[in-house]
């Protein structure tokens, strides 16, 4: 450290180590506010941290599915932990690219690798139904794009966010609230202020 601190005119070591704290901080409290520790989890009140997801967090928690699956059930790979945990942070963060520059569009659909996933995890799930009662097979969704068959959702087309989920349809939507981020010690500070 002594030596990199050597290489730097002195009149530049203070206000290098002040901007480097306020970055530093800037990026802890980034992190902080945006809940990231909760991306990590299966509680699907994750995916409503950001607003433009809550008709989806409505629709999932009032269809069957609500009942026994949580999004990461459908929407990530579930062969094992390295890739659920890389698909989750790939998709997580082309999804806050797009919330963060508003690019979003009104109906937020699945992108064809996401697709295959849930394609995927609609299969591993009801595997018995697919071959011993209904004997439609297996396909990936890859055969679905080259007009081999259909996709899951192609029949079940209200299965479980429903056709008309989308920002403009269902804008008062409710779901639940996140977690405040402030902590529990501030908001004791805050209230004891104004009561004064």
């Amino acid at each position: 450290m002594k030596k990199f601190l050597a290489t730097i005119p002195r009149p530049f070591v203070i206000p290098l180590f002040v901007i480097g704290g306020i970055l530093a901080g800037l990026g802890v409290y980034t992190i902080y506010m945006s809940r990231v520790h909760t991306y990590a989890s299966d509680d699907p009140s994750a995916c409503i941290n950001c607003h433009i997801m809550t008709p989806y967090y409505q629709s999932w928690s009032h269809s069957s599915h609500g009942k026994w699956t949580s999004c990461n059930d459908c929407h990530v790979p579930q062969d094992n932990v390295f890739n659920k945990y890389t698909f989750k942070a790939m998709d997580g963060l082309y999804h806050s690219t797009v919330f963060t520059f508003k690019a979003e569009p009104q109906v937020i659909r699945p992108r064809d690798a996401s697709s295959g996933v849930i394609m995927n995890n609609c299969i591993r799930c009801h595997t018995q139904l697919n071959t011993e009662f209904v004997k439609t097979g297996m396909i990936e969704f890859a055969q679905t794009k080259e007009g081999e068959g259909k996709a899951c959702w192609d029949c079940h087309r209200n299965t479980p966010h429903t056709t008309v989920s989308n920002i403009s349809s269902s804008p008062n939507v409710i779901a639940p609230m996140p977690e405040s981020p402030v902590p529990k010690w501030l908001k004791k500070i805050i209230t004891n202020k104004k009561t004064q």
